[in-house]
């Protein structure tokens, strides 16, 4: 099956499945997320900068991983402001429980998403619960397919200094963000942000984006990771 987003296109439907568990054990920090952004070169996967301006076309999923149990719920505004609940869905599959070291590819490795659609900013929110939304509060029901939000007027630019040094197009606006307080949010997520913990650290190791919490997290924990493309 083929979903089809303004800017993301899903090329077939996918679950989150875990692939091999990892040995490392990720001890920084209480509670600790790592996203790492794929793009599809020559065939093969590549880890990229989350920074990277991408291109029209490009082929990208993502790497996700916790030290900790839960539950993930992935959301996409585009760059023309309209929502779409990525995962959970039917077409993405319903099994959203994650567990401490272990990989999760959003979306699975048979279906990628394809870069589309004005040049700007696709904001992908990514919501994690200790429970499942639907067995304990709050609950946060799917983005009417009646809302929009605010289009993105901003254009990626190049960090001068990287694009002379290594050849790459890299937009520090990219990547890893605290959703901002002041940011108009459909109801489902603006209800986790305000119950959110707002102590998040983001850093970069290396192409890994690491969000970490000082203190153990015991509601849901929301922030986005803006894709960069022209």
């Amino acid at each position: 099956m083929t979903r089809q987003l303004l800017t993301l296109t899903t090329l077939a439907s996918v679950a989150l499945v875990p692939a091999n568990p990892q040995s490392r054990t990720m001890t920084q920090g209480p509670h600790r997320m790592e996203i790492m952004l794929e793009r599809l070169e020559s065939g093969k996967w590549h880890t990229i900068d989350p920074g990277l301006v991408l291109g029209q076309g490009d082929q990208v999923r993502f790497r996700f991983r916790t030290n900790f149990e839960g539950y993930l719920y992935v959301t996409n505004q585009n760059s023309s402001g309209n929502y779409q609940q990525l995962f959970p869905h039917a077409d993405t599959g319903q099994d959203n429980h994650i567990t401490p070291d272990h990989d999760y590819q959003v979306p699975a490795t048979s279906t990628v998403f394809r870069i589309a659609g004005p040049a700007g900013y696709e904001t992908v929110y990514w919501l994690v619960t200790p429970a499942r939304l639907t067995a304990a509060p709050p609950r946060l029901d799917p983005v009417p397919p009646s809302y929009k939000g605010t289009p993105s007027t901003l254009t990626p630019r190049c960090d001068d200094t990287i694009w002379k040094a290594r050849g790459d197009c890299i937009d520090h606006a990219a990547g890893p963000k605290l959703v901002p307080r002041d940011v108009e949010l459909p109801q489902n997520l603006a209800q986790a942000a305000d119950q959110g913990s707002r102590d998040l650290l983001f850093i970069r190791q290396n192409d890994t984006a690491v969000i970490s919490s000082p203190v153990p997290l015991t509601g849901p924990v929301i922030y986005e990771f803006r894709l960069a493309h022209r």
